[in-house]
């Protein structure tokens, strides 16, 4: 799976606003200069979100952006499917939409593998992560030595 740096750019700036939920709206350049982000490129990643109903916005000398629910009710995945789509595809379909044969048929269960997985681990909410608290089985993931190697 790649994440995109538009991906990971929604991600870093809806914990930004995570971290200031209850400091009021925070303005684009802020978050843009704050996590080394084109501030331009951000605006159009938070207009995405603020679409999506993942933000909210107002503005004027006091707007800015917030989180459009809880940060606890907002998982890493409903950001990523906000700006980019699906989480797993395959050539564009989602996998419940595939159909395969022959000894190829087994592919499917594994695409729809894959995509729990990811959903599982993507699942944790803007809270966990601007907190420092995720879930003890990514923290176990994460310090597996094998994890960034490639076999």
């Amino acid at each position: 799976m790649r994440i995109s740096a538009r991906a990971d750019y929604a991600v870093r700036a809806a914990l930004q606003l995570a971290a200031a939920e209850d400091k009021g709206p925070l303005k684009a350049e802020a978050i843009a200069e704050v996590q080394g982000i084109s501030h331009k490129f951000l605006e159009g990643i938070l207009g995405d979100m603020r679409k999506g109903g993942l933000v909210q916005s107002q503005r004027g000398g006091n707007g800015g952006y917030w989180l459009a629910r809880p940060a606890d009710a907002i998982s890493v995945a409903e950001v990523i499917r906000c700006v980019e789509g699906p989480l797993v595809s395959v050539r564009g379909e989602r996998p419940p939409d595939l159909a395969y044969t022959g000894p190829a048929e087994s592919l499917l269960p594994l695409w729809i593998a894959l995509r729990a997985s990811v959903r599982e681990v993507l699942g944790v909410s803007l809270a966990e992560v601007a907190s420092a608290q995720l879930p003890e089985a990514i923290t176990a993931l994460a310090a597996d030595p094998e994890a960034w190697t490639n076999p």
